[in-house]
C-alpha cells in the first residue's frame, strides 16, 4: 500500500509542520520556557502527527474498500486494524 496521489500533499504538509513544531519545541526547551508553553507547542506536534497518520490509514483503507472484485486488497483489514491502534 502507498498513500495516494490525493492524499500525498497533505500527509506531507502535516508531518511538515509537525517538523517544524518539533524544532520549535527543541528551541524552547533549550531557551528554558516556560513547561506550560513547551507542553502546549509538543501538543500541537502530536496532533499534527496524528492527523498525518489518520490520512495515511485513511488512504489504505480507501484502497482497500476500492480493490477490484477479486482482487486481493492492497492490506487486510487486520493490517488496517493494526496502522489505526498504533495511533491511539
Amino acid at each position: 500500500m502507498s498513500v495516494d496521489e490525493e492524499s500525498m500533499g497533505a500527509v506531507l504538509n502535516r508531518l511538515r509542520r509537525a517538523q517544524g513544531q518539533l524544532a520549535g519545541v527543541i528551541a524552547m526547551i533549550e531557551a528554558g520556557r516556560d513547561c506550560k508553553d513547551v507542553v502546549t507547542q509538543l501538543a500541537a506536534v502530536s496532533r499534527a502527527l496524528d492527523r498525518a497518520g489518520f490520512k495515511i490509514v485513511a488512504s489504505g483503507m480507501r484502497q482497500c474498500m476500492s480493490a477490484a472484485d477479486g482482487e486481493a486488497p492492497p492490506m487486510t483489514e487486520e493490517e488496517l486494524e493494526k496502522l489505526f491502534l498504533a495511533l491511539a
